[in-house]
């Protein structure tokens, strides 16, 4: 991401992020941009360009939400912003990528051809990801009730119509 002032870029900003989905890539983005942007002394006007406006709608949403955790740091270092002078103001500009401005079409370029080390290099999705992340527990889990020395007193071990111990899941349905 470039920080821009008078046509010429000041700031020139790298985040790696991996296995998360769009609208929390967007939102890192956002944040790493404008913390730096309203540091920089009398500056008032701030904007923001952006390929996914959706992400900048979730900032200023009220209403329970599972990336609240990142809306609210995000919004309040804007309201601190905006609340320090009254000429103070941050503007979202939604500009798609088919556009080709060549502005955005300059980022988009830098940022397809970046590259970084995977966490799982053969699986790069963020469904991979938290499927690991569910496995992981649920085999810990088995493994610490498996061990448990109040199994067979306040845990039952459940049994299928083979007779064979049904090992518990995470899944709708599941044991």
């Amino acid at each position: 991401m470039h920080i821009w002032a008078n046509n010429y870029v000041i700031k020139q900003l790298q985040v790696y992020s991996v296995n998360v989905t769009f609208i929390k890539a967007e939102l890192i983005a956002i944040h790493t941009g404008l913390i730096p942007a309203i540091e920089i002394d009398n500056i008032h006007d701030i904007t923001i360009i952006t390929d996914f406006i959706a992400a900048a709608r979730k900032i200023l949403e009220s209403k329970v939400d599972l990336l609240q955790n990142m809306f609210i740091p995000l919004a309040s270092i804007a309201q601190t912003f905006l609340s320090k002078d009254n000429r103070n103001k941050i503007h979202f500009w939604y500009c798609p990528s088919k556009a080709k401005w060549p502005r955005h079409k300059h980022i988009d370029d830098q940022v397809k051809a970046s590259s970084c080390t995977l966490t799982f290099p053969s699986k790069e999705s963020y469904l991979f990801s938290k499927k690991k992340e569910c496995d992981i527990t649920l085999c810990k889990w088995q493994m610490s009730f498996a061990n448990s020395l109040k199994k067979g007193y306040y845990f039952l071990n459940f049994e299928n119509e083979k007779e064979r111990v049904i090992k518990p899941t995470y899944t709708k349905r599941g044991s």
